[in-house]
């Protein structure tokens, strides 16, 4: 089974893991989170997350989810990559996050690929016969 690790500011990941868990029925295996605050130094954070990686590795590799490309988040997650064992991924939301989840037990490549596809075709707008049903049934 592939870990998975999110690396994000604040209490987002955790959040995600929690919304995940709750649409599963249950907290899945091998997944971890690390919050990056304000008060944080990210240099310090880095063996944190190194550590984490190992703990979470079976030998079928590890995929790092993080929030935003380009923030401290996603710089950490940078260093930990290992092409072919260790994979990241910017970008963070919860399609992703439950697309990673069913797919952890493929290989990591075909994981990253469904959880890319699963981030990108969660974003939509919602049709307008949708927005009129919610503001009927709501009185808006």
């Amino acid at each position: 089974m592939i870990g998975i690790l999110l690396i994000s500011h604040g209490t987002l990941g955790e959040s995600l893991i929690h919304c995940a868990s709750h649409m599963l029925n249950k907290r899945p295996l091998r997944l971890r989170q690390i919050g990056v605050t304000a008060q944080d130094d990210p240099v310090l954070l880095v063996p944190q997350a190194r550590k984490t990686v190992q703990e979470l590795d079976e030998g079928d590799g590890v995929l790092v989810l993080t929030d935003m490309y380009g923030g401290s988040p996603s710089n950490i997650a940078a260093k930990l990559v290992i092409p072919g064992k260790v994979e990241a991924i910017a970008g963070v939301n919860l399609p992703m996050l439950v697309r990673a989840l069913t797919y952890r037990d493929k290989s990591l490549s075909v994981m990253m690929t469904k959880a890319i596809s699963g981030g990108c075709e969660g974003v939509l707008r919602l049709p307008p016969t949708f927005v009129a049903i919610h503001n009927a049934a709501t009185g808006r």
